[in-house]
């Protein structure tokens, strides 16, 4: 398939993700291109694996590919947890021989059939590794094509994962301001007290709580009140 053909698979998913998709949904609709681009008998996932801490699932085409990012965490093994993060592209002709991988590798033949894969980075930094994974149920599925392509295909995708992961970060960023207004909305009603004042209530409750401001906001909401407090 040609270069061409994957950009403007993309950009169609470029403009859904402006629609206001969140993560899991843009990473679902790129693992989908993945497969119908990468051809037959393949399934994709896409990881967000954190250095030495743990890997999670943005997106999946079906239960093994999910399982693929799972069984890394519970082996402490897979291509997310060392390989990828130092080259681009990692490629896996036959799982069950597989010496990088000597536990993940034979437990995904025998559990889902999965006998190949190939995994790509989107993006890469000191913390944080972003990858596209696909898994095929036959030996040696990626050739140099192969491998093109998904270069090419995890280009776009990085761009429509960061413009997602933008989006969420907006929303979350206004759920905060929200609850927090709220928050101190209430204290100032119930309280008799100057915005300012019910302010500092709040990073006080946060500091002797360890707790986020957002957190200590949003029990401040549920409560209808200062947690704790007896209601007037």
């Amino acid at each position: 398939m040609a270069s061409d053909e994957i950009s403007a698979r993309m950009a169609e998913i470029a403009r859904e993700v402006q629609s206001g998709e969140d993560v899991g949904q843009v990473g679902d609709r790129i693992c989908r291109a993945a497969v119908e681009l990468l051809g037959p008998h393949t399934e994709s996932g896409i990881s967000i694996a954190q250095r030495g801490r743990r890997v999670d699932t943005i997106g999946a085409t079906s239960v093994a590919a999910q399982r693929g990012d799972e069984l890394q965490v519970e082996l402490w093994e897979g291509p997310c947890l060392d390989a990828a993060w130092e080259h681009e592209q990692v490629v896996a002709s036959d799982l069950a021989r597989e010496d990088r991988w000597p536990q993940w590798g034979p437990r995904m033949v025998a559990d889902h059939g999965i006998k190949s894969m190939l995994c790509t980075q989107l993006f890469t930094n000191d913390r944080q590794l972003g990858a596209l994974n696909v898994y095929s149920t036959e030996h040696d599925a990626f050739d140099d094509e192969a491998q093109e392509m998904a270069r090419v295909l995890a280009v776009h995708a990085a761009m429509a994962v960061a413009s997602a992961q933008q989006i969420d970060g907006l929303r979350l960023a206004n759920d905060r301001r929200t609850a927090i207004g709220k928050a101190l909305g209430i204290i100032m009603v119930k309280y008799d007290l100057q915005d300012d004042l019910a302010f500092a209530v709040l990073q006080r409750l946060s500091s002797h709580e360890n707790r986020k401001l957002f957190d200590i906001a949003q029990d401040v909401v549920a409560a209808r009140g200062l947690p704790g407090q007896p209601q007037r």
